[in-house]
């Protein structure tokens, strides 16, 4: 139950960091790339809570 818990959270951290990104006023790329940075951070995170690293 505690894993299931982890993982929502994350998910639901790393939407709201994604969209937070999309509101600020800066280029286009600098957005993208934040992004990309965001969802790395993310996935590694889920994989560390389902016990792969």
């Amino acid at each position: 139950m505690s894993v299931i818990i982890s993982i929502l959270v994350t998910v639901l951290f790393v939407v709201v960091l994604v969209y937070l990104v999309q509101k600020l006023p800066i280029d286009s790329t600098m957005k993208q790339m934040a992004q990309i940075v965001i969802l790395i951070v993310g996935a590694v995170s889920l994989l560390s809570s389902l016990g792969v690293f």
